[in-house]
């Protein structure tokens, strides 16, 4: 039933005695929007023929803001837009899950804005920070293009296309949605595989974050405060000031910043110093136990709190990072290719451009851990099915400007002292002398192609006293480069004596950035173990993600996977990130896969055969670049990119009574020799599953050409009883719509604001 005074808006009711529930508006492009985008388009060329044609000496890092905010504005105004009219098609008269099954607890109404913040927080983690900066090594085109061209055509359409599913049918996970729609065999494969790459994924997220905190009590004071902060903001919204989200934030934004600041002293302080400096060992435990309890406290109580101050504190943050760059404007020293694009032989990891600058960089074109965040928590709390463009493809394109950002400090910084940081200490040797002396020898050229002159090692000394640490030599796993490069960005506020304020402030930054990743992953994995299990006979009460017993015992399981790869990492004499992470990013990509199969899928189901191919490029390109990188991993006899064929060449070592470097005993040889056997077995499964996730996925394709479509496992339309803005900022109709819902003395979202902060 719809009604409105105007022709261009229709106002859609599911009860006549209620105000609509919907507004369905044409959208005409007027003469300023076509002048606005105009001006967008002709900037984002301008910057685009900067950064790949007109390349000289020097090359303003500004361009790489310019070029990347205007292909996304242009991307989500048009490409998100066109998906939404003709592929999804989202119905705002039908209730989502959050308002059917609400309850509290899983499922509630959230308002957008606050959706959206959750959203980010829960999808953005180590990837966008660190696979950029470890990509730098190639030069700075290849990650730039692949980052912004990824996200618009691959990774946001993933986001978007997968939220849109699960919200379709209750909240149904990935691995659920891909067993139901894909028949028992593929389905248990995505299960298996999902599950499996997911401890992957938290186990390197802890690696980064214990990279970052090792020996730095500056940092490790900071991030610990964040939990008593985070648990005061919970207690502060849910008895003191419930609904009060603006007045909880500015209380907790000077509470985080007072506790970088109070870092700083504790760092000096010859007790507290020494107590706050912590062996990776040990903090790999505390984060451990820190997992396993924010995935089974309440959420209200650590999650909601740490995700508010963290997505505050990201976007912030990243928007002063652009800025600082508008204004320092620093140049990139980094060539737009480097010679390690081709040899494959760079320190911050090994192998060629095709297909390893791809699953390095991950999260920050296409990540499949988004799939799992846009089938598990998301969809349990999006008001409107018209929300999905924004908090899917929306949230994918900021997480990608992160990576932009991030991308931009590991360019910008001095070639040698980002070769220093990211080479491992075997290569360096860990001193200034050495690290100079292996640096001078890499042959680097400046952007214009001309040698650059060999540095002194007091230029690496200096560097870390400029940051107010001991070294910056093999800090590797990306983080504590980017720290650098953003306290170089952001010295343009203070100058130089603020440098050592702004690194920590970055490492903390990061860290908690890489947390809410890690506690929101572990819970959202407890909830796929749980329905797993539930699906076996007689354990049907799992199904139930609220029952207590089955969450502890799902929680200690999950903990107890991922806990293990995370210990075996930091334990690898290799550097645990530096084996770990081409997995990490190989799972991750073969994770997304499996996503974009399941939606490919559907849409033939669905009879949208002439659509197919918005999911299925992006699909067939993954499949391409994954079972490469995949295959050469697994069958590659370079000892430092095949993980069988370093293995081989240890094993015979060890035998012959040889210690390799970087191994320093015989102890530490028996270590890589098993790391490298799991973490090989662990390529040749999870590529495996996905054949069998891919392979499943066809047979129904072609049984669904050859029907016309078949049924697919969309629940049936319930009818929508509240309303809520598509956007930010409602529109006009909208705004007469909220009117309504005020004049007849109800709230258009009672749900929201009964349940939710």
């Amino acid at each position: 039933m719809s009604t409105s005074l105007d022709p261009e808006v229709r106002e859609l009711r599911t009860d006549p005695d209620r105000p609509p529930v919907a507004v369905e508006q044409r959208h005409r492009v007027t003469t300023r929007e076509k002048a606005v985008f105009g001006v967008i388009a002709v900037l984002g060329a301008i910057g685009w023929i900067m950064l790949a044609i007109v390349r000289g000496e020097q090359v303003n890092t500004v361009w790489f803001v310019v070029a990347a905010v205007a292909t996304y504005l242009i991307a989500f105004r048009f490409y998100a837009r066109l998906i939404e009219y003709k592929v999804l098609q989202p119905r705002d008269t039908r209730a989502t899950p959050a308002e059917e099954l609400e309850n509290g607890k899983d499922f509630m109404p959230t308002d957008r804005r606050v959706l959206y913040g959750h959203h980010f927080a829960a999808v953005a983690g180590a990837g966008p920070l660190v696979g950029p900066v470890l990509a730098a090594q190639m030069g700075y085109l290849p990650g730039t293009l692949w980052i912004i061209i990824g996200v618009v055509f691959a990774g946001a359409v993933q986001d978007y296309m997968v939220l849109h599913l699960s919200i379709r049918r209750r909240g149904r996970s990935l691995g659920q949605m891909a067993r139901d729609e894909l028949g028992v065999v593929g389905g248990v494969a995505a299960i298996l595989g999902v599950l499996s790459i997911m401890l992957i994924l938290i186990a390197v997220l802890g690696i980064v974050v214990i990279g970052a905190l090792a020996g730095s009590p500056w940092g490790v004071f900071s991030i610990a405060m964040t939990i008593p902060i985070a648990l005061f903001m919970g207690v502060y919204l849910r008895y003191l000031r419930p609904g009060a989200v603006n007045e909880v934030s500015v209380i907790g934004v000077v509470l985080l910043v007072l506790a970088i600041v109070a870092g700083g002293w504790v760092a000096e302080h010859p007790t507290l110093s020494d107590t706050f400096t912590l062996e990776p060992i040990t903090l790999a435990w505390l984060l451990i136990a820190y997992g396993f309890a924010a995935s089974v406290l309440p959420v209200w109580l650590l999650l909601a709190p740490r995700d508010y101050l963290s997505t505050f504190m990201k976007i912030g943050t990243i928007v002063l990072l652009a800025v600082g760059i508008l204004i320092a404007r620093p140049v990139a020293q980094m060539p737009a290719v480097t010679e390690f694009a081709s040899t494959g032989t760079g320190p911050a990891f090994a192998g060629s451009l095709f297909p390893f600058l791809f699953i390095t960089i991950a999260c920050g074109a296409l990540s499949g851990f988004h799939a799992l965040v846009s089938s598990g928590t998301t969809p349990k709390l999006i008001e409107k099915e018209s929300q999905a463009r924004l908090i899917g493809y929306g949230g994918m394109l900021t997480e990608s400007f992160v990576a932009i950002m991030a991308l931009v400090a590991a360019v910008s910084i001095d070639q040698h002292i980002y070769f220093a940081m990211n080479a491992p200490v075997a290569l360096t040797g860990g001193e200034p002398g050495s690290a100079a002396d292996y640096v001078n020898g890499l042959g680097l050229l400046s952007p214009g192609g001309t040698p650059i002159p060999p540095i002194d090692p007091s230029v690496l000394q200096n560097a870390a006293e400029g940051v107010g640490e001991e070294t910056i030599i093999s800090r590797t796993g990306g983080a504590p480069t980017l720290a650098f490069g953003m306290s170089e960005v952001m010295s343009a506020f203070g100058g130089d004596s603020m440098k050592s304020f702004w690194y920590h402030f970055a490492v903390m930054f990061e860290a908690l950035f890489i947390l809410t990743t890690v506690d929101a992953g572990t819970r959202v994995a407890r909830f796929m173990f749980s329905d797993s299990i539930g699906n076996v006979p007689g354990m049907s009460r799992f199904k139930d993600p609220s029952w207590r017993v089955g969450a502890w015992i799902c929680s200690l399981i999950v903990v107890a996977g991922w806990g293990s790869i995370l210990v075996m990492g930091i334990l690898d004499p290799l550097g645990g990130i530096y084996t770990l992470f081409p997995l990490f990013g190989i799972a991750n990509q073969l994770l997304a896969a499996i996503a974009l199969t399941v939606v490919t899928a559907v849409l033939v189901k669905q009879g949208k055969v002439r659509w197919a191919w918005v999911p299925g490029i992006p699909l067939v390109w993954d499949l391409v670049v994954t079972m490469s990188a995949s295959y050469q991993k697994i069958f590659s006899d370079n000892p430092k990119i095949g993980y069988f064929a370093q293995r081989d060449a240890f094993v015979t070592a060890r035998d012959a009574g040889e210690v390799l470097a970087p191994a320093k005993s015989a102890a530490d040889m028996d270590k890589i020799i098993f790391n490298s056997l799991v973490q090989g077995t662990l390529s040749v499964v999870f590529a495996v599953l996905v054949i069998i996730v891919v392979a499943a996925a066809a047979v129904v394709v072609v049984k669904a050409l050859r029907a016309g479509g078949l049924p697919t496992t969309e629940d049936e339309d319930v009818p929508s009883r509240i309303f809520a803005p598509a956007g930010f900022v409602p529109t006009p109709a909208e705004k007469r719509v909220l009117e309504q819902w005020q004049e007849a003395g109800l709230d258009p979202s009672p749900a929201a604001s009964r349940g939710h902060h």
